[in-house]
């Protein structure tokens, strides 16, 4: 960077730290990085539209296309209580359709991921890639042959535990903290022998240390932060992410309020654990899961109104801590905008990264390891 350069950004910068939020978000999604046409861009666990039902408007297609990104990890299974029953068939077997029915209609939007191959078809073809994933084993209940029907259907990815302790394991939320269960080694068997990735996002810190001990291949930590700047059940302590990536998995940095400890993260804070990450586990072994749908968040009344009960009810959970602001986001406000990896992208190459480093953080590095799992 040349003197002129520094300048300039200096000058962008100390401009950009009197705007609101809101503000913010409309002037970083102007910001461009070269290099992003060029990146095979994967969010580890995000979702479209309203993710409720099979309406998608123009606009939120147009956005998606927008957002340069070649792959999402979708959940398909129920998560956050007991599902074990035939209510998780029916609301896995929902969400299936529901997904089919967006790859049918918008064929030139969406594209089914199913190996390693795909990720890069998708990204030649500017199309988003759907790759099905679970966050909890739950649904599977004690019956390991369900995963070979799941793989059919096309999942990919399934995460070990939600928050809460299930037939596998603990969760991040369980105070007892007590780790895999045998079981637990069973279905880390069965996933990988079904060439499906093994997630340990949302585990408690024995689950997940046990797990990446107990696992052959690589593991993902699809969305997280890290304990060392926000030291939060759902963020991992350096050990646990130095042992994930000595076995060649990828951690992805999460979009919610557990990148702080009291007030609402923003983007800096984003990239504080990116950075920490790549100092604990080299480059190779980081990546992004927003946990956050693609499209813009619409800030009307009446979403302040239910995002603040939400927010509310998460407290009383547990979830979040009691002392939070009421008007707490489960989003980046300055970056809630479609482009927001190409945003990034941007930030961390003015912090003076490569852009063969900033390539495997936006994507590659999933793309590496999930192409060894898969096939």
């Amino acid at each position: 960077m040349n003197r002129r350069e520094f300048t300039m950004r200096a000058g962008m910068a100390a401009l950009m730290s009197t705007l609101s939020p809101a503000a913010l978000a409309s002037a970083n999604q102007h910001l461009r990085w070269a290099p992003y046409a060029d990146t095979v861009a994967i969010d580890m666990l995000a979702g479209v539209g309203k993710d409720a039902d099979d309406a998608i408007s123009a606009t939120e297609l147009a956005e998606i296309r927008a957002s340069g990104l070649s792959a999402i990890n979708v959940t398909i299974a129920p998560q956050g209580r007991f599902w074990f029953g035939a209510e998780a068939a029916e609301k896995c077997e929902r969400q299936f359709q529901l997904w089919e029915g967006y790859l049918t209609r918008h064929p030139e939007t969406f594209t089914t991921i199913r190996a390693g191959a795909d990720l890069a078809r998708a990204h030649r073809e500017k199309r988003l890639g759907v790759i099905y994933g679970f966050q909890d084993t739950s649904p599977i209940g004690e019956d390991l042959s369900r995963i070979d029907a799941f793989h059919q259907r096309g999942v990919r990815v399934i995460q070990l535990t939600h928050n809460r302790r299930n037939l596998v394991g603990d969760g991040a939320m369980e105070p007892g903290n007590a780790g895999l269960s045998r079981f637990g080694h069973q279905m880390i068997e069965a996933l990988e022998s079904k060439r499906i990735a093994v997630d340990l996002a949302h585990g408690g810190r024995r689950t997940t240390m046990e797990a990446i001990k107990a696992a052959k291949k690589p593991v993902l930590i699809g969305h997280t932060g890290c304990a060392a700047l926000s030291d939060l059940p759902r963020n991992q302590h350096d050990d646990v992410l130095r042992a994930m990536a000595e076995r060649g998995g990828v951690a992805g940095i999460i979009f919610w309020p557990y990148l702080r400890r009291v007030e609402q993260p923003m983007a800096a804070d984003v990239i504080a654990h990116i950075e920490h990450a790549m100092d604990v586990c080299g480059e190779d072994h980081v990546g992004i899961g927003t946990d956050a749908t693609i499209n813009a968040i619409d800030r009307t009344s009446e979403f302040e109104t239910d995002n603040r009960a939400m927010i509310a009810d998460m407290v009383a959970q547990g979830i979040f801590e009691r002392g939070r602001p009421a008007d707490l986001y489960t989003f980046i406000p300055d970056l809630n905008h479609p482009r927001r990896f190409e945003t990034l992208g941007a930030m961390l190459s003015a912090r003076g990264h490569s852009d063969a480093r900033i390539h495997k953080i936006l994507g590659g590095n999933f793309a590496r390891v999930l192409g060894e799992i898969w096939g």
